[in-house]
């Protein structure tokens, strides 16, 4: 373990503004992938349409299926100024907890178009704020708040993406397994599968489904100097028993996605099946249970960066990002893909 490997500043790389995808590839699978071989320290530079050609025989893959909803929304507030809303996540007795756009105070009632209002119920000191929904005087539960959301909501595209939400993007950021509906961002390393794709993976390998509603703090930079120091945001999640049975086996596991792995990790030290995962993976504290990793490439000084190097170490995830930023790869949740065997 390096000194560095516990820095915040130790996971930062220059990365050019054009390698920042801003559109998926299309068709999904001719993004690139880099495959990385621990074992023999190679690189092999090809497409995602050759997937099924680099995992290893035997191998259960493990597929996120939470559903982005469509968490962005634009009102104002009673003295008529704009306002952005963020849903993150629901947290029970119908109150939310979510980011806002527009200076608010405790009380603040906010309106939205089909007769959607909220009102603000705490300030949280991370910026996020707890907010109840109501509609012709009823409050709302997840339910029925997700029903408005898909009529008058948007796709909650990533800041980095830097540009209003299209009709596409409701196909896009969405996943072909996609059945939950929870998350705030998409898991991404699924966006690359084509119906034929996922097809050939689910008739040559055992498949198997978790969820985990990623929230907003996916993408919350970590504001410590030494890692160790960060607080992980949670999510929820659940494992159904055929998933378990799988975890519980001496099956090598394929976990497609940070998200997967996190679940799957979390489960794996404290045998919770459903709850908030706040697990927070880096080189001292490695993968015990996922054997192999799908992912796309990660933000700078990110818990996600920090995550693949659990797998592969600090250094040498950085030499691996260096070497897709010369071979031009597209970086972030539109971009090209990553397989650590």
């Amino acid at each position: 373990m390096h000194e560095a490997d516990l820095l915040t500043a130790g996971y930062d790389y220059n990365l050019p503004n054009e390698l920042i995808a801003k559109e998926p590839a299309n068709p999904p699978d001719s993004a690139r992938l880099l495959v990385y071989d621990r074992s023999k320290d190679t690189i092999i530079h090809n497409t995602f349409s050759h997937l099924l050609d680099f995992i290893p025989q035997e191998t259960a893959i493990f597929l996120n299926n939470t559903k982005v909803i469509k968490a962005r929304i634009f009102g104002r507030k009673s003295s008529g100024g704009k306002v952005e809303l963020l849903l993150n996540k629901p947290l029970g007795d119908d109150r939310f907890m979510a980011m806002i756009r527009g200076r608010v105070s405790l009380g603040s009632e906010l309106f939205f178009d089909n007769n959607l209002q909220a009102t603000v119920q705490e300030l949280l000191d991370d910026g996020s704020r707890i907010v109840t929904f109501e509609r012709k005087g009823k409050k709302l539960n997840f339910e029925e708040l997700a029903l408005i959301l898909e009529t008058i909501g948007h796709v909650p595209l990533p800041p980095y993406i830097d540009r209003e939400d299209t009709k596409e993007d409701t196909i896009n950021y969405q996943s072909l397994f996609a059945k939950k509906e929870g998350a705030v961002a998409a898991p991404t390393a699924s966006l690359h599968f084509t119906p034929q794709l996922l097809d050939d993976l689910q008739r040559e390998f055992e498949t198997y489904e978790l969820t985990l509603h990623v929230g907003a703090g996916t993408f919350k930079p970590i504001e410590a100097d030494n890692i160790m120091e960060h607080i992980m945001h949670s999510e929820y999640f659940h494992i159904p028993s055929k998933s378990l049975k799988a975890l519980d086996s001496n099956k090598k596991i394929l976990a497609i996605g940070t998200t997967v792995t996190r679940t799957i990790e979390y489960y794996h030290r404290t045998q919770r099946s459903e709850g908030e995962c706040d697990l927070f993976l880096h080189p001292n504290n490695p993968p015990q249970r996922v054997d192999h990793l799908l992912t796309n490439f990660h933000l700078p000084k990110s818990t996600l960066l920090m995550l693949i190097s659990s797998f592969l170490g600090r250094d040498k995830a950085l030499q691996i990002y260096n070497e897709a930023i010369k071979e031009k790869y597209k970086f972030f949740s539109y971009g090209d893909g990553m397989l650590i065997l």
